[in-house]
C-alpha cells in the first residue's frame, strides 16, 4: 500500500483551520487503498503524528520519519492543506520540488501567484477577467498616503485584507475615512502588504473543479449569504452563514461561471482541487474574488458540499487526484 501524508499545520493565524482540514481529508482518504499518517508543520519542528498519538521527528534531509514500527517511512504523496504560508505561497512546494516528493496541489509559481491578492488581481485583469479596484498599502510607506486620497480613488465602503493571507484574518469592511486606518493597521499585524479594495455589491457564490489526465470536473456552484458584514472567519467556520448548492442562479449564468472556473484552472496551469470565489453583480456580471489553491477541506466546508452535490464520493476524488500525481510523477522520472 502507498504511504500519504497530510501536510497540515504552518505558522500562520489559519494553523488551527488547517488541522481541522487535516482531519477532514484524513476520514475522506481510502483506507483500503493507503496508509495515511498527518505530518505537523511548525517552525522549528515538523512531526509525524503516529496511530497512538505519539509524534515522530521528520528528517527534513529526505522527509522520513519512523513509524509506529520503528520503520524508516518516507511518504509516496505529500496531500498539502496547510492554508497560508509556508504551503499556500509555493515554499513547501518548491522544498518538495527539490527531494522529488509528489504532493497534492499546483507548482511554485502558481501558489506564489494565487496566494497574493494584489498580485492575482491585476495579472487576470490582463487577461479580461473582471475585478475589484484596489491598490496595495506596504508597511513603512503606510503614512505616505492620505486616508483621503484611498477613499477618492477606491471609494466607501471597501474592504482592507492582507495581500497574502487567508480565512479573513485581519479583514475589515471599512465604512468611513475614521476606520480606514485602524483597518489598515489591523491587517499589517498579518503582513507586510495590505490591499484596499473597493466594495462590490452582489450574490457570493464559490466553485470548485478538479482535472486529471482522463477528467475535468467542475462541481456545482454554492451561493454563500453570510449573516454578518461579508464572508468573515465566524462566517466560513463558525456556521454564521448559509450555503445553497446548487446556487440560486440561472442555469445560464451557471453554465458561464463553470466555463469560466475551467478556463482560469488552465490559464493558471493548477492542479489538484481548487476553489474561485466570485461576486455576481448587476447585469449578471462575474467578478472574480479569490482563487483558494488548498481550500478547507472539513466535512462541512464547500468542495465537500460540492462534491456531494454532483453525486460523487469524496474518496474517489480523492484517490483520483492521488493516482493521476504518482503517474504523473512517473513519466517525470
Amino acid at each position: 500500500m502507498k504511504t500519504i501524508a497530510i501536510i497540515c499545520g504552518g505558522d500562520s493565524s489559519e494553523h488551527d483551520v488547517s488541522m481541522r482540514s487535516a482531519a477532514g481529508i484524513e476520514s475522506f482518504i481510502d483506507k483500503d487503498k493507503y496508509i495515511v499518517y498527518k505530518v505537523e508543520l511548525m517552525s522549528g519542528r515538523w512531526e509525524a503524528i503516529l496511530p497512538d498519538g505519539i509524534r515522530s521527528k521528520v528528517d527534513r534531509n529526505e522527509f522520513t520519519f519512523l513509524n509506529e514500527k520503528g520503520e524508516t517511512v518516507r511518504p509516496d504523496f505529500c496531500y498539502i492543506t496547510i492554508h497560508g504560508a509556508p504551503g499556500e505561497n509555493g515554499v513547501l512546494q518548491g522544498y518538495f520540488d527539490l527531494i522529488g516528493m509528489p504532493y497534492s496541489t499546483s507548482g511554485v509559481l502558481v501558489e506564489a501567484l494565487t496566494f497574493d491578492k494584489f498580485v492575482l488581481n491585476n495579472y487576470m485583469r490582463a487577461f479580461g477577467v473582471s475585478v475589484a479596484d484596489s491598490l496595495l498599502v506596504k508597511i513603512g510607506h503606510d503614512k505616505e498616503v492620505s486616508d483621503e486620497d484611498i477613499v477618492s480613488r477606491i471609494g466607501l465602503p471597501c474592504f482592507v485584507k492582507p495581500s497574502r493571507g487567508g480565512s479573513s484574518f485581519g479583514t475589515t469592511k471599512v465604512k468611513t475615512v475614521e476606520a480606514l486606518r485602524p483597518a489598515i493597521e489591523l491587517a499589517l499585524e498579518e503582513g507586510e502588504d495590505v490591499m484596499v479594495e473597493s466594495f462590490m455589491g452582489g450574490t457570493e457564490i464559490t466553485c470548485g473543479c478538479y482535472k486529471t489526465k482522463q477528467k475535468s470536473v467542475v462541481f456545482p456552484i454554492t451561493e454563500v449569504v453570510p449573516q454578518n458584514e461579508f464572508f468573515d472567519y465566524d462566517a466560513k467556520y463558525n456556521g454564521q452563514v448559509s450555503e445553497i448548492t446548487p446556487a440560486r442562479i440561472s442555469d445560464k449564468l451557471a453554465e458561464r461561471v463553470s466555463k469560466l472556473t475551467s478556463m482560469i484552472y488552465d490559464l493558471l496551469g493548477c492542479h489538484g482541487i481548487i476553489r474561485i470565489d466570485y461576486i455576481i453583480t448587476a447585469g449578471d456580471k462575474i467578478n472574480l474574488l479569490e482563487i483558494n489553491t488548498t481550500p478547507g477541506m472539513t466535512a462541512t466546508s464547500f468542495i465537500p458540499q460540492q462534491v456531494r452535490a454532483a453525486g460523487l464520493d469524496i474518496r474517489d476524488v480523492m484517490t483520483d487526484i492521488i493516482e493521476d500525481t504518482l503517474e504523473n510523477a512517473k513519466r517525470i522520472r
